[in-house]
């Protein structure tokens, strides 16, 4: 393919895209493939706090930032925190929300349902993982002249991210957490982040600890989440 070749529509350049194109047995091998790999990825609480080169971490974000977006606005900003002093600040803010779910905020069903889990206000993986990615969405977007400019579809371009983050993280044979204390404000005051991006995802990435064990829980079946129409 001629990388130079593209035409231009209502005024914009566009260049030419080619998909790669596999046979059939080849995409049901590399399909299973993906999916058998993609099974084992868990959630673990217990990490190591063995170091991780930064440039696989900027990789990991950069693939994370391949995902759709509303009219290409790319919403999304990716706090990477190594620094112990600052970890340290996030996990006393979000043991102090958690607590207050625990005691206050979460109905009983929801304590009930989290129970097979093992999870408590407790989160020492906060300062233990050698880093956090918090990932916000910026609400809009602000020009050199102070002046706002509309994002779209925020949250499901931010989601559509998130998820192609997690999957990089297990792809480089890293494992994390989907940690979200609820409210989640006081990342913002603690990363001093500007007033258009607000707190969307916290993720500890890093190896995971010597033994760790998690819960028992099984995958619904493609019965039970694909409907053929």
């Amino acid at each position: 393919m001629n990388n130079e070749e593209f035409i231009t529509i209502e005024g914009f350049k566009h260049i030419r895209h080619q998909q790669e194109v596999f046979s059939e047995e080849e995409m049901i091998q590399r399909s299973k493939k993906y999916f058998t790999y993609n099974n084992k990825r868990r959630s673990i609480r217990d990490f190591s706090n063995k170091a991780v080169p930064l440039e696989v971490i900027e990789n990991i974000i950069k693939t994370a930032s391949t995902a759709p977006s509303g009219a290409n606005k790319q919403p999304w900003t990716f706090c990477v925190v190594k620094s112990a002093e600052i970890k340290s600040k996030i996990r006393k803010a979000a043991e102090e929300e958690e607590r207050k779910s625990y005691a206050e905020r979460m109905s009983e069903s929801w304590l009930n349902d989290l129970k097979h889990l093992g999870t408590d206000a407790n989160k020492p993986f906060l300062e233990k993982a050698p880093y956090l990615i918090i990932v916000f969405k910026r609400a809009y977007e602000i020009d050199k002249n102070g002046e706002k400019h509309q994002n779209y579809y925020v949250n499901e371009s931010v989601g559509l991210a998130c998820g192609m983050l997690i999957a990089a993280i297990h792809n480089a044979g890293l494992a994390t957490l989907t940690h979200t204390p609820s409210p989640m404000r006081f990342l913002e005051k603690i990363l001093e982040r500007p007033k258009n991006e607000r707190a969307f995802l916290l993720l500890p990435v890093g190896y995971e600890a010597n033994k760790v064990f998690v819960p028992d829980i099984k995958r619904k079946g493609i019965n039970e989440i694909m409907e053929l129409y």
